[in-house]
């Protein structure tokens, strides 16, 4: 096939594209910004914004299928900005997609589309949208995912995935801020621990071109939401310090309460709004709610329907990101 990746030089997309090279397909990117992996692969490469619907066109055309992973992400930053990335992105998509004739659309998504601040232990896809959203990143996640299985239909074929908390090797996003909350003595756990999915990188990309090949006008899968994990959870406070030790890093244990942990967010949201700060804040609501409540997945439909299987175990992925960190990431420290 000849498959066009949005985001093609984002963690996940990278790992997406090259294993569509790997097994043969034409692959094509649309980012921002360039990549020499990419190049080196065989990627044609456009630079330009997603949600520019004129870049989408010139980017799809003549392509099988998309796979639709670029999209803003973060705990802070302006509604108008994450609507505009996530939103309007993938409405350009499924514009392109329909005059370009595109059957196939495979779109990543988020769990946090369902979560409402609770616990949620164990829960599949019949989990409705959440009520209410403590940042811009789920509720236009929520908004493009509803877009996207609602264009399912006679012409075009599409799923959405939800992996969630995408670890490994390449990760220049996550790894990187935690070891630097870490080194600078802001690194916290809140409340109790909880258990949670994580999925490492390879499991997450594949699980992408197993949607991608199961896809079909008409497909068991077609029109419908998956959530993507290891089918391991593992406490929160597990995962961190495992991830730290692979780094060569010493364990976390201080903790803060998780009332502490939500009237700092409200503080410093309010601060870096009235300031227009559009750095990270220390702390969000958003984030005091991912860190101090348990949310993981039962993968069964994903396995039924996609024939997803996530074969790199969590032992596995942590000797490869260890390895990854030794020879590559820990260069990342060094940069300015």
């Amino acid at each position: 096939m000849k498959v066009l990746v949005t985001g093609g030089t984002g963690f996940l997309g990278g790992v997406i594209c090259r294993m569509l090279k790997a097994r043969g397909d034409d692959v094509v990117s649309i980012a921002r910004s360039r990549s020499d992996v990419l190049d080196q692969l065989g990627v044609h490469q456009l630079q330009g914004d997603v949600s520019a619907l004129d870049k989408v066109i010139e980017a799809s055309l003549g392509c099988d299928a998309v796979i639709h992973t670029a999209a803003k992400a973060g705990i802070w930053g302006s509604l108008a900005d994450f609507t505009s990335a996530n939103v309007g992105g993938t409405l350009s998509v499924l514009g392109a997609c329909e005059l370009n004739g595109i059957r196939k659309l495979v779109h990543t998504s988020t769990p946090s589309v369902v979560h409402s601040g609770g616990d949620i232990e164990g829960g599949d896809e019949s989990l409705p949208y959440a009520n209410h959203f403590a940042a811009p990143y789920p509720g236009t996640k929520a908004v493009a995912e509803r877009h996207v299985l609602k264009a399912n239909g006679a012409n075009i074929a599409t799923v959405a995935l939800r992996p969630h908390l995408i670890w490994g090797p390449g990760d220049h996003h996550l790894l990187p801020r935690l070891l630097k909350r870490q080194q600078q003595g802001r690194l916290r756990f809140i409340g109790k621990p909880k258990q949670v999915d994580t999925v490492y990188i390879d499991n997450a990309a594949e699980a992408h071109l197993n949607a991608l090949d199961r896809l079909d006008i008409g497909s068991p899968c077609s029109g419908k939401a998956y959530f993507i994990s290891q089918g391991q959870p593992i406490a929160l406070d597990d995962m961190i310090n495992k991830m730290l030790k692979a780094c060569g890093r010493p364990p976390e244990t201080r903790r803060i309460p998780v009332p502490v942990a939500k009237l700092a967010g409200l503080f410093f949201e309010s601060w870096y709004s009235l300031t227009g700060r559009t750095d990270d804040p220390p702390m969000t609501r958003f984030l005091a709610e991912q860190l101090s409540t348990a949310h993981w997945f039962n993968i069964d439909a994903a396995r039924r329907d996609l024939g997803y299987q996530p074969r790199a175990t969590l032992s596995e992925g942590l000797a490869r990101l260890g390895e990854w960190w030794m020879r590559e990431g820990r260069k990342q420290e060094s940069t300015p």
